[in-house]
C-alpha cells in the first residue's frame, strides 16, 4: 500500500524522506506545477505516476505512455520517480530522455503510444517543475481530467498493477529532426538568429534550421540549466532584446526565440522590433488562407482584434473564433471545430492537418516563419508587419495574485464590467460594445479597444492585456481603467511589468 499524499512536509526532515508531499495547487487546469522540492518531493511524484496509471485504467485507456523530460538539473530526477510510480501502476513507459515538449508529442504518433508524461516546467524560473499530460494524441488533459487526477492522488486511491514495462527510445532526436526536415529546403537565402535562453531547445533548434538552408546566428543555445543570461521565455524582454542586438549587430533577416521546452517561437524582425505572437499568428493566417479557402482559425482572447477586422482575412474569406486561453483550450478547440490553425498569443501555436498534426511545436511555428519570408521573396519581415492594419498593443502583464485567490478576484472583476455595460458607464469616453466572457472577461469599447483581465493557468497571477485599433491614448486609457480597479484588490500584487 503507498501511502497517502500529504500537503505540510517540510525538507530535511525525516517525515519528507519517508512519505509523498503533493501540494494540492500544482494540479492547474491543464497540466501541473509545483516548486520542487518545496510543494511537491520524489515520493510525491511517484504518487503522481500511481495516479496517472490508476486513471488511465479506470478510463480504460491502454497503459501505454511517452515520458521526457527538459533540461534542468532535477528534471531527470523527477522524471525517474514519476516512472517509478507509472510502473508500479502497470504502465509501459517508453522513455525518449531530454526532450522538446512537442518531440514528445511527435512520440506519440511516432511510437503508436496513447499517453504522454512530459516532464518540464516551460518558462517558469528554475526551482519549478511539472507535467504536461495526455491520452489522446494530439490533445493533452483539460479541467475534468485534471481534477479527476487530483482527486485520485490526494486521496491516495491508487490502483497498484503488476506488468508495468520500461523501454528506452535511444534515438527519437534523430526521428524528430528527420520528420521536421524531410522536405524542400528554402530557397531564399535566409539568415535568422535562434535564440534559446539555453533552455533545451538549444539541443534541436539550431539543427533543424541548418538543415533546411538557414544561415543560423546562435544566441545561448549552450544549455546550462542555471539560465545564466534569462530565462527561455520569448515573451521576456530581456530575451527580445538580447535578440534585437543581434539581429541589428548581424544584419539578420529574422530572429526565432524558443522556450524552455520548445513548443512555443517568439519573433522579431529585420529592424530589431519585437512581434507579439499574435500578430505573427494574423501574418501567417494571411498566408495560409490564400492557400485553403474558407480557413478556419482560432485565437485566444488575449490576441489582437485583427483575427476579426483585417481586411485581408477578410477577403481570403477566413473566420476565427476566440477560445480560452491555455494550450491545452486552444489545441482541444482546434481540433474538435475543423480549424486549420490554432494561435495563442504566448506563442503557442497548433498547426491541423494538413498543415501539422495539431499539436504545439515551436520548431514547426518557425519553420512556417521562414516559409513566409521564403515565399514572399520581395518582401523583408518588417515589411509584412507594416503591411497589417496598425494597432496599439500591451504586452502581456501579470500582477502577482495568489493561486488560492486569484479565479476570486476575477470573477469580481467580471461582475464589476457587467454592472458597468448594465448602467450605461463609458470608458475612454466611449461605451462598452460587447463583454467576452470564455475566459476572464475581454472588455470591448465602441472603437474596438479593449482590455483582459483573467487568472493564469499555470502562475500565482492575474494576466492584463489592453490593444486600441484607434489610439496609443485609447489603449493607456483603457489600461489604467483596469488598473485603477485592481487597485482596490489587496490580493494583488505587483506587476511583472506595465506600460
Amino acid at each position: 500500500m503507498f501511502p497517502k499524499p500529504r500537503q505540510d512536509l517540510t525538507p530535511n526532515t525525516a517525515a519528507f524522506e519517508s512519505l509523498p508531499l503533493v501540494k494540492d495547487t500544482g494540479f492547474r487546469e491543464y497540466d501541473a506545477r509545483w516548486l520542487f522540492p518545496e510543494e511537491i518531493n520524489l515520493m510525491g511524484l511517484q504518487a503522481i505516476g500511481l495516479g496517472m496509471g490508476t486513471y488511465f485504467g479506470r478510463k480504460d485507456i491502454p497503459k501505454r505512455i511517452v515520458t521526457g523530460h527538459d533540461f534542468r538539473w532535477y528534471s531527470g530526477s523527477v522524471k525517474q520517480a514519476l516512472i517509478n510510480g507509472l510502473l508500479a501502476s502497470g504502465m509501459e513507459v517508453y522513455d525518449i530522455g531530454l526532450a522538446l515538449s512537442p518531440m514528445a508529442y511527435f512520440a506519440q504518433f511516432e511510437l503508436e503510444v496513447e499517453g504522454v508524461a512530459m516532464v518540464t516546467a516551460s518558462h517558469n524560473d528554475n526551482g519549478w517543475t511539472g507535467i504536461k499530460m495526455g491520452f489522446e494524441r494530439p490533445l493533452t488533459f483539460g479541467p475534468d481530467d485534471m481534477s479527476a487526477l487530483k482527486k485520485i492522488v490526494l486521496e491516495g486511491d491508487f490502483d497498484l498493477s503488476q506488468g508495468g514495462q520500461y523501454h528506452f527510445v535511444s534515438d527519437l532526436r534523430e526521428r524528430y529532426i528527420a520528420d521536421l526536415t524531410n522536405r524542400e529546403k528554402f530557397t531564399r537565402k535566409l539568415k535568422a538568429v535562434v535564440a534559446c535562453g539555453n533552455g533545451t531547445a538549444g539541443a534541436f533548434a539550431p539543427d533543424v534550421l541548418e538543415a533546411l538552408g538557414c544561415e543560423v546566428i546562435p544566441l545561448n543555445t549552450d544549455l546550462d540549466h542555471s539560465f545564466p543570461n534569462h530565462n527561455p521565455n520569448p515573451e521576456d524582454l530581456k530575451m527580445l532584446n538580447a535578440i534585437r542586438d543581434a539581429v541589428t549587430s548581424s544584419g539578420a533577416d529574422v530572429g526565432l526565440a524558443f522556450d524552455g521546452d520548445g513548443d512555443r517561437c517568439g519573433v522579431v524582425d529585420n529592424q530589431g522590433q519585437m512581434i507579439f505572437a499574435d500578430k505573427v499568428g494574423v501574418m501567417l493566417a494571411r498566408e495560409l488562407s490564400a492557400q485553403h479557402d474558407n480557413a478556419k482559425f482560432v485565437a485566444d482572447v488575449k490576441s489582437t482584434g485583427l483575427f476579426l477586422t483585417d481586411p485581408v482575412l477578410e477577403q481570403n474569406g477566413a473566420k476565427t473564433d476566440f477560445w480560452k486561453t491555455g494550450h491545452s483550450y486552444i489545441k482541444r478547440y482546434s481540433h474538435e471545430n475543423g480549424a486549420l490553425v490554432g494561435f495563442e498569443k504566448s506563442g503557442h501555436f497548433f498547426f491541423n492537418p494538413p498543415v501539422g498534426r495539431g499539436y504545439d511545436d515551436g520548431l514547426v511555428s518557425a519553420i512556417a516563419v521562414c516559409d513566409m519570408l521564403d515565399r514572399n521573396t520581395d518582401k523583408s519581415m518588417s515589411e509584412l508587419l507594416a503591411a497589417l492594419p496598425k494597432t496599439w498593443q500591451s504586452p502581456t502583464m501579470s500582477p502577482h495574485c495568489d493561486d488560492k485567490l486569484k479565479y476570486g478576484v476575477v470573477e469580481r472583476v467580471v461582475q464589476h464590467y457587467q454592472k458597468q455595460a448594465a448602467d450605461g458607464a463609458q470608458i475612454a469616453g466611449q461605451a462598452i460594445r460587447e463583454l467576452i466572457t470564455v475566459n476572464g472577461i475581454r472588455v470591448v469599447l465602441q472603437d474596438g479597444t479593449w482590455g483582459l483581465v483573467r487568472a493564469s493557468s499555470n502562475k500565482p497571477e492575474l494576466v492584463v492585456v489592453v490593444e486600441s485599433p484607434t489610439s496609443e491614448e485609447n489603449m493607456h486609457a483603457m489600461f489604467k481603467n483596469i488598473d485603477l480597479l485592481l487597485e482596490d484588490y489587496p490580493e494583488v500584487g505587483e506587476y511583472n511589468q506595465k506600460i
